[in-house]
């Protein structure tokens, strides 16, 4: 038998992490890393967030599981809170950003149906949306889908931000179009905002969803809650998941009136969404993001590291690029990420890269500038070594 029982799905770094504090992992010898990676956008207030060690403490007392059959103390009241901070009306809840993007899917393709019998769900080029099947055809990424070969029909791929190509393709069969706000996976890529302008006039026109997948850019990351807010383009459906629990599973789909009844019982479901347990946690974290303003300080602390990453990359030519928002923050290098991931990793820097030239940076949104002055002091020790 294998040492080592885990599937090789991952090309994991060779250092096992068994606590974790703020915006500090240790390793089981002990040692400090700083984490910019946060889980993947994961972990917004860090590691070890009072708030969330209280709501898994008190809720596991009381009831962590029960049937979607019937209501629980939770599921609604976190329900309430993201529809208090939108401009939607109903929700749906799951486990993973990727069962939130099936279930936007679903609700496109159904409402199309009742709609005129539409079924094509645009998507673009250098998107990420998941790896389930219905998730991984509209990502426009063949590294990941070229294994699993044949995968859904019905969808239709478009170069992003090329309002030509989008109106070439919008026809009257299209259901539903599906965008991420800042591309993440593919590079930290901002909509244009013409283009989103145009994605929505065209959905209105035609009656399609306009689906936003916020799974890593939303739940705060940009600097309010919902990413739709920065551009000022609202979607029918959003689907959120990632920083939505704070480290603890917990995925959404948000609706607003025109999409909220198209689903109806027996249509979709998930046996463990909108448990107890992981709505109180979720609860604890949205309620901390907003009513205790961590959000609100997001942009002036987002200034600050942006305007020292400026200065950084006027002094180190490998840097051609900083882009982003908030704390979604993308530098463009000119070298291998993987190889620039290991060098800050042996400094005790945890950073993540977004395609082969970009590495990202991904700290806690309630990080401090003492903490993000630390990290860019690794950063710029490991582009000494490279420059």
């Amino acid at each position: 038998m294998s040492e080592d029982c885990l599937m090789k799905t991952y090309g994991r770094f060779d250092v096992t992490f068994n606590r974790g504090l703020g915006s500090k992992l240790y390793d089981i010898y002990d040692n400090e890393y700083i984490d910019f990676v946060s889980g993947v956008a994961v972990n917004c207030l860090g590691h070890s967030h009072p708030v969330i060690i209280k709501a898994i403490q008190e809720q596991s007392n009381k009831l962590m599981q029960v049937s979607n059959y019937y209501y629980n103390t939770t599921h609604r009241p976190l329900a309430k809170k993201l529809i208090e901070n939108s401009d939607h009306e109903s929700v749906f809840f799951c486990n993973s950003g990727t069962e939130a993007v099936e279930g936007a899917l679903k609700l496109a393709r159904k409402y199309g149906k009742l709609n005129g019998n539409k079924s094509t769900i645009i998507y673009m080029d250098n998107s990420f949306h998941g790896r389930t099947m219905g998730a991984l055809s509209v990502t426009g990424q063949g590294k990941y889908q070229e294994a699993f070969t044949p995968l859904i029909g019905g969808v239709k791929k478009i170069p992003f931000n090329d309002i030509n190509a989008l109106k070439e393709a919008f026809t009257t069969d299209v259901c539903g179009i599906i965008v991420e706000p800042i591309q993440g996976e593919g590079g930290i890529i901002p909509i244009n905002i013409d283009f989103i302008n145009e994605v929505k006039e065209l959905c209105t026109q035609n009656n399609a969803l306009l689906i936003y997948d916020e799974v890593q850019c939303g739940i705060g990351r940009l600097g309010s809650l919902f990413a739709y807010k920065q551009f000022g383009v609202i979607p029918d459906v959003i689907a959120i998941a990632k920083g939505l629990g704070g480290g603890f599973p917990i995925g959404a789909v948000v609706a607003n009136k025109k999409a909220s009844a198209v689903l109806v019982p027996g249509d979709h479901g998930s046996t463990f969404g909108g448990n107890p347990l992981a709505c109180a946690v979720s609860l604890a974290v949205i309620t901390e993001l907003v009513d205790n303003k961590v959000i609100d300080t997001i942009a002036e602390r987002s200034k600050y590291v942006f305007d020292k990453l400026e200065v950084i990359k006027t002094k180190y030519p490998i840097i051609k690029e900083i882009r982003g928002m908030g704390f979604l923050i993308g530098v463009e290098i000119d070298f291998d990420t993987k190889e620039f991931m290991k060098k800050c990793l042996e400094k005790k820097l945890l950073l993540i890269s977004a395609g082969p030239k970009v590495i990202r940076l991904l700290p806690p949104l309630n990080v401090t500038k003492e903490e993000l002055d630390e990290a860019l002091k690794v950063f710029t020790l490991v582009l000494d070594e490279l420059c």
